[in-house]
């Protein structure tokens, strides 16, 4: 999966554009703010929002996942990136809202455009602009990147803004009683079958490190940091995310979780937390002050790229430790039984992939089969599967020019929405969450006889880049970015290329987006590759208005030589190295018939043909034999004919 992208229906559908901005206003003035801010984020800045924290949405009815809403007196701006261009314009009130396109030439940023806003304003008035914002969806680092820019524009000390951060959030006021309540949904116990650690295991290992950095309280702020840290799932408060709305703290003799208490009556869960303090939300800032005006000397360690700032502000910066958490490594590396929970998952996602395709093939052959139909089995067919509890993301089915959508989530009742037949390719982007484990895959299709030799060359290319990858073996400290060539080289070869990254981490029966890893061109993630990393593979090519290819494995990554998985901590002989290499999580097979055989090498077919033996070999004995499942299975998990 490349991407996430979000709708919701608008809980503020029947109020105009000029109501609720005119609203908004009104509530400003009483504040003396000059702008507001309203971002798409909630506390912990998650990928995913529940329908309480939309508030960009409400206000905007531009309803894609990447957006910030600001508001001044006479002017209301949106700004997001090229990917939701065409959905913004569509959405917006284009009497009242104004477009910015973030990334385009001569479009400044919000931060720049508030600071030139700001020196405006300022030299009109001689005081300083004040700006409104929620410091508990913006990042802790808003502030510093505003005061920078502040600092590079002008040449003196004039203050020429205020940031205000003291009051509730006035879209909250503005959308009133229609505003969703925020969910509260139950979290349950996961299991230590699939969670490898006992909860005191990974404390102890948090304190050992907070001892090294003379730290007394780690603070733990994404949700599914908290979910790891204390071995709990739940569903429904973030969708297709099985995290519950928490913030957790671990002190040398306390851990703390901060939740709303109907989450944890369950008596399993109750129970399960027997050793863990547990207090009311919304206690965590004042619990933050009291712990760093208790000593001087206390230290709170908080991964301040991941905290929103009204966390970080309360914190005096000589008592603030910024590090990476100690959570995210550990929950970043799997360990053996968070990877048989995962390559569990894989395989039953593979019976489900079978038992959906053979349904599709057949059913094509009599009809066509709408996005969304196609999106309700293939989810339908997961849900027999032993543990399925939801959809990873939100499924992307795009059949012909809405595969090169990258973002593309099929509706009812939409001009886009297209029927799948046989004159037509189809990518599908999706995935599972079982309770042992998180799956993602993308496939594309082709049922008919004809498919055109530009899809066909495309398709290739990014199957070789694919497998480009996938083959590599690579030493100890290779940083993602440094992979991400070989699974471009063959499109490059072609004058080709796409615009996403090639891999991001998955979670182990968590997200299906995890850092901190990921293989892209983006050479400023320079975080290492190590054991137990599970990452997606997923080169793709769009021709806009035409076809989207994209080929998606996950993969888990061990050890060539097998002594040092089982003892990583084991160093390599004087003057050699330890070196990686990626094994196949994903258990479907890739369409054959689509191959270009001359822009193959003999060693790609080889593995291709490895590939679909294992993908046989792990799949078949959960399918009955003459079923036109395992007859589909047959057939796609043959070797691959080379003449």
């Amino acid at each position: 999966m490349t991407v996430s992208s979000s709708s919701s229906d608008d809980n503020g559908a029947h109020r105009s554009a000029a109501s609720k901005l005119s609203a908004l206003r009104s509530k400003m003035e009483a504040l003396e703010l000059d702008i507001y801010l309203i971002p798409s984020d909630d506390p912990h800045l998650s990928e995913y929002t529940p329908e309480a924290y939309k508030r960009r949405g409400f206000l905007t009815d531009f309803h894609g996942s990447a957006g910030t809403a600001v508001v001044s007196k006479d002017e209301a701006l949106l700004w997001t990136d090229s990917r939701y261009f065409n959905e913004a314009n569509l959405s917006l009130d284009a009497d009242h809202w104004v477009l910015m396109k973030g990334g385009m030439p001569k479009v400044p940023t919000i931060v720049e455009w508030l600071v030139q806003q700001a020196a405006k304003y300022h030299a009109d008035h001689s005081k300083p602009l004040r700006i409104g914002i929620d410091p508990y969806i913006h990042p802790a680092s808003f502030e510093k990147e505003l005061d920078e820019a502040v600092e590079k524009k002008m040449q003196d000390d004039a203050e020429i803004l205020t940031l205000v951060t003291s009051n509730p959030n006035l879209i909250d006021v503005v959308w009133g009683e229609a505003r969703p309540q925020l969910p509260a949904s139950p979290f349950r116990v996961h299991p230590l079958e699939y969670a490898g650690a006992t909860v005191q295991q990974k404390v102890t290992e948090i304190r050992n490190q907070m001892e090294e950095k003379k730290a007394t309280l780690s603070v733990f702020c994404t949700l599914d940091d908290v979910a790891y840290l204390l071995n709990m799932r739940a569903m429904g408060d973030i969708p297709t995310c099985p995290v519950g709305i928490a913030y957790a703290t671990v002190s040398n003799d306390e851990i703390t979780l901060y939740c709303d208490p109907a989450k944890i009556q369950d008596d399993q869960v109750k129970g399960h937390l027997k050793d863990v303090t547990c207090k009311p939300y919304d206690d965590i800032v004042g619990d933050l002050k009291a712990h760093v005006k208790a000593s001087n000397k206390n230290k709170v360690w908080m991964d301040t790229s991941r905290a929103n700032l009204a966390l970080v502000s309360v914190v005096p910066t000589k008592q603030l430790v910024k590090d990476q958490n100690a959570v995210t490594p550990m929950k970043a590396s799997k360990n053996d039984a968070e990877l048989k929970g995962l390559q569990e998952a894989h395989v039953v996602d593979g019976a489900a992939m079978a038992q959906f395709i053979s349904w599709l093939e057949t059913t094509l052959e009599e009809r066509e089969v709408s996005e969304v139909e196609i999106d309700q089995q293939l989810t339908g067919e997961r849900a027999k599967q032993p543990g399925f509890l939801e959809v990873s993301f939100p499924t992307i089915a795009g059949v012909g020019s809405n595969g090169a959508i990258i973002h593309y989530s099929a509706k009812e009742g939409t001009d886009l929405l297209k029927y799948l037949d046989k004159s037509q390719p189809i990518l599908i982007d999706s995935g599972g969450q079982y309770t042992y484990g998180t799956t993602d895959v993308t496939r594309t299709w082709h049922f008919g006889d004809e498919p055109s030799e530009d899809f066909i060359d495309a398709y290739t290319r990014v199957l070789k880049g694919n497998i480009g990858v996938d083959s590599m073996i690579f030493p100890e400290n290779t940083p993602g970015f440094v992979l991400d060539v070989f699974a471009r080289k063959s499109l490059w070869e072609a004058g080709l290329d796409y615009g996403h990254g090639t891999g991001h981490g998955v979670g182990a029966a968590l997200n299906v987006h995890e850092g901190p890893m990921s293989i892209s061109p983006r050479w400023n993630n320079k975080e290492f590759l190590k054991k137990g990393m599970v990452l997606s593979n997923e080169p793709g090519y769009y021709e806009d208005g035409n076809f989207g290819v994209r080929i998606e494995n996950l993969l888990e990554i061990q050890y060539v030589d097998p002594k040092y998985n089982d003892d990583p901590e084991m160093e390599a002989p004087k003057g050699k190295k330890k070196f990686l290499k990626f094994e196949k999580l994903t258990m479907i097979p890739i369409q054959k018939n689509l191959i270009k055989m001359e822009l193959m090498k003999p060693e790609e077919l080889d593995w291709l043909d490895a590939y679909h033996e294992d993908v046989f070999k792990k799949v078949s004995p959960l399918l009955k034999q003459g079923t036109p499942a395992m007859k589909w299975l047959e057939k796609s998990c043959g070797k691959i004919d080379r003449s």
